[in-house]
């Protein structure tokens, strides 16, 4: 059994929170809301993208929390 999980929908992940994290947010806090909120939501959508395994859930968390740190910096104005 893997404990990490990655493929495309990552790569996605990754960029996103890195662009929000660079441009948009710095607060852990609301950063952790929208990301597990996400993650929350995707078990109630009737969409076949939403259904993913619990090692792949944590996964994208993981990663979340990789480019979303990156991203807080990359800052410039990294106070």
């Amino acid at each position: 059994m893997t404990l990490i999980s990655l493929n495309l929908w990552s790569l996605g992940h990754f960029l996103q929170w890195t662009l929000v994290g660079r441009f948009l947010l710095k607060n852990w806090y609301v950063f952790f809301i929208l990301s597990l909120g996400w993650e929350l939501i995707e078990l109630i959508l009737p969409y076949e993208f939403a259904i993913e395994s619990w090692n792949n859930k944590i996964s994208d968390i993981l990663v979340n929390c990789i480019g979303f740190y990156l991203g807080v910096i990359l800052r410039k104005d990294n106070t």
